[in-house]
């Protein structure tokens, strides 16, 4: 069986409902006045519509066991997904991409589920944030690949809830490494910059990583 493709996987439905459980989680997170029946009596009604949409009953001291078969063939196969960008991901922060050429630009928030340092962005999401526009970056000029390193600056704490700007193009391309830089902006202060390197693959490898074929006996190093 194969697994929905992007248009009947990412409803209206279901990216309505990633979005509620996306202030869900920012209410678990920062609603500090709720009693603790007020909290009793969400989790009930959480664990009751989680168990409804598995078939089943849950354990909630258990590991979730949710899984979904991988025949992804398209990015549009697993980019609802994303943890960064889908559309039907909880997880995902509400960033909106623009496209001017191979040029690529994010704007939008991190909020409580983000949160590092008291008040700021965790770093680790900063740099996921970074891979992907870097990517999407790379995609537009022609020359997607695989990261293979990725190094971040981190100039200023970036801060929760403030409108922030994402800026990415390719800077580089010799042979099948590409180079790509990025800044992160919090109005005019820039908080961070990155620059990745990343290999071109052929369909072969790509096969072999995210395919179905048996993967070679010893591991490859994607940088040629």
């Amino acid at each position: 069986m194969s697994s929905p493709d992007a248009s009947t996987f990412a409803t209206p439905a279901r990216v309505r409902l990633a979005a509620a459980t996306r202030h869900l989680m920012d209410a678990v997170l920062t609603t500090e006045d709720a009693t603790d029946k007020d909290l009793a009596e969400a989790a009930d009604a959480t664990e009751r519509t989680v168990a409804e949409l598995l078939g089943r009953a849950i354990d909630t001291t258990a590991r979730p066991q949710g899984k979904r078969s991988r025949h992804e063939r398209r990015e549009e196969d697993y980019l609802p997904r994303s943890p960064l960008v889908g559309s039907v991901s909880p997880m995902a922060p509400p960033l909106a991409y623009e496209f001017h050429g191979d040029h690529v630009v994010a704007h939008g928030w991190f909020g409580a589920a983000y949160e590092g340092p008291p008040g700021y962005v965790h770093g680790g999401w900063v740099s996921l944030a970074f891979d992907e526009a870097l990517g999407m970056a790379n995609a537009l000029s022609g020359h997607p690949g695989m990261t293979a390193r990725l190094t971040v600056r981190y100039r200023k704490p970036t801060p929760l809830r403030t409108q922030l700007h994402f800026h990415a193009r390719t800077e580089r391309v010799d042979g099948r490494r590409v180079t790509t830089v990025a800044t992160l902006r919090a109005g005019e202060i820039v908080t961070a910059e990155a620059e990745g390197l990343f290999v071109v693959i052929g369909a072969d490898r790509a096969l072999e990583y995210f395919g179905e074929r048996p993967p070679t006996p010893e591991p490859t190093d994607p940088l040629p």
